[in-house]
């Protein structure tokens, strides 16, 4: 597996300070970001999970713990929407240039607002998709928002 993606390049390009880490994958795992948290020893509320969805139509990423359910009603009123509804998975890929379960917020093919649930901030370090399955990347989480140029906002139900 390679460790250099999309992703850590972008982090490199932003002079983040980050490191990676790989763990092993299981594709069969009905929740990917729990899978990846019990595979690297970490609570799941500092493993987020990246999710793309669709803001009144426009699309959007949000950053989330891995152990929490996005609330559609915030993620809307965090982009200043009237409804939010989750992107289907190949328009995802498409968009991203990510595979699902490999999806990052960092090195998308194009860009799109972002915003990364509040409480995670609190976290002294965050793991978060690197750009391919079985990848992550451990960084402070206001590093991750300054990169991505992300708002903090609650999204969580």
């Amino acid at each position: 597996m390679s460790k250099t993606t999309r992703a850590t390049l972008a982090l490199e390009k932003a002079k983040a300070a980050f490191t990676v880490h790989v763990y092993d994958y299981d594709p069969s795992a009905d929740r990917i970001g729990l899978a990846a948290a019990e595979a690297l020893g970490e609570a799941p509320c500092r493993v987020l999970k990246t999710l793309m969805a669709e803001a009144d139509g426009k699309p959007v990423c949000v950053v989330v713990p891995s152990d929490r359910e996005v609330s559609m009603k915030k993620l809307a009123a965090a982009f200043g929407a009237k409804a939010a509804k989750m992107m289907k998975p190949a328009d995802a890929e498409r968009l991203t240039g990510y595979h699902v379960g490999g999806i990052s917020p960092f090195g998308q093919k194009k860009q799109v607002p972002t915003a990364i649930e509040e409480t995670a901030l609190a976290e002294l370090l965050v793991y978060i998709n690197g750009g391919q399955r079985g990848l992550q990347v451990r960084l402070a989480p206001d590093e991750a928002r300054r990169v991505l140029n992300a708002s903090a906002a609650a999204l969580i139900a």
